[in-house]
């Protein structure tokens, strides 16, 4: 009985060696990674860092602002609403201090607007400080940013951000109070009295030199318009070709405070709103039936410039000299958001 037995469990043993080796020579030839291992165990040697994304820091302070397209009014804490303007006033490949300059800027209208509840120049709409157009400061929602920008919101923003959050929780001041920060585009080499183009004199809006504006894109521009649109928009008549009208009087600036056609006066502003030019440092020429137009800089030139700006930070000046620069004994300092608020 047991000499029956052994050929049977030798051949069942043999038959279980073969199943066990079969699925190995058919598994390690395909084999050339490391074997698999538990998830805790990647995890224990091999912790997975989560990248965060950068925020702009919380404020408890709200800037109720009123949304042009959608005609709506949407409250926005202090530090996102800056970052939004800071990103669509100022180009975001400019260097970091420029934009730590236009940051301090924003933030100072606004806290501004905030003190006096906006300033009921008609443009607002009850319960609302600011718009989001020129009239105030331009301001985009990250879903605007992302649709502008693209695939490069995420580098752009995190540059905007880190503009935002190092100048946090500073305003500029003039003997304790926030200043009217003005800025503009490009300069003809000069910034403006505050006086010389608007009404109101402020002891820190002074004429500066601003020679950096030379390198913008925008400090020269030739345009023309027809002899019947200039004749229609000043009330005038013109006469034979050549120059047209006499610079009777200039800014400290070096604009165009005085302009003469005919015996019809013009501040050098009312010129450059009623012919819808870049500056009020222009000259005008009569060809046949056209007017050859030549602008120096871009906006009204009070205040901050933004290509000067750029310009000083890229000769690595940081952005408090630059503010201190186009805004005349002023101060960088901490406010109290709870003020501010209120």
């Amino acid at each position: 009985m047991k000499s029956r037995l052994k050929p049977v469990l030798w051949i069942a043993a043999v038959f279980i060696g073969v199943v066990l080796i079969i699925p190995a020579l058919f598994v390690l030839p395909f084999s050339s990674g490391p074997p698999l291992v538990e998830v805790d165990s990647v995890k224990s040697d091999h912790p997975v860092q989560e990248v965060k994304k950068p925020q702009v820091k919380h404020s408890d302070v709200i800037v109720p602002v009123f949304r042009t397209d959608k005609e709506e009014i949407t409250s926005i804490p202090l530090e996102e609403y800056v970052a939004g303007v800071v990103a669509s006033e100022m180009p975001v490949n400019f260097e970091l201090e420029a934009l730590k300059a236009q940051a301090l800027t924003a933030r100072t209208y606004i806290v501004n607007r905030l003190s006096k509840k906006g300033t009921g120049d008609g443009a607002v709409p009850a319960g609302a400080i600011v718009t989001d157009t020129v009239k105030h400061q331009v301001f985009k929602s990250e879903e605007e940013l992302k649709e502008h920008w693209g695939s490069d919101y995420e580098k752009n923003m995190s540059k905007i951000i880190e503009a935002v959050n190092e100048t946090s929780g500073k305003i500029l001041t003039y003997e304790g109070k926030p200043i009217n920060a003005s800025f503009f585009s490009t300069s003809n080499g000069y910034t403006e009295n505050s006086e010389e183009y608007w009404d109101n004199a402020y002891p820190y809006l002074k004429s500066v030199k601003s020679p950096w504006d030379k390198e913008s894109p925008k400090y020269k521009e030739s345009s023309k318009l027809s002899v019947f649109e200039v004749e229609r928009m000043l009330g005038v008549k013109l006469g034979r070709d050549g120059e047209i009208g006499k610079i009777k009087k200039r800014t400290a600036g070096n604009k165009i405070a005085i302009y003469q056609i005919g015996k019809k006066t013009f501040t050098g502003r009312e010129m450059r709103e009623k012919l819808k030019l870049r500056s009020s440092d222009f000259s005008l020429k009569k060809k046949g039936k056209i007017v050859l137009i030549a602008t120096k800089g871009y906006g009204h030139g009070v205040g901050m410039s933004q290509y000067g700006a750029n310009g000083m930070a890229a000769e690595g000046k940081t952005y408090e000299e630059i503010v201190k620069h186009y805004y005349r004994n002023i101060a960088i300092t901490d406010y109290n958001p709870t003020t501010a608020a209120k």
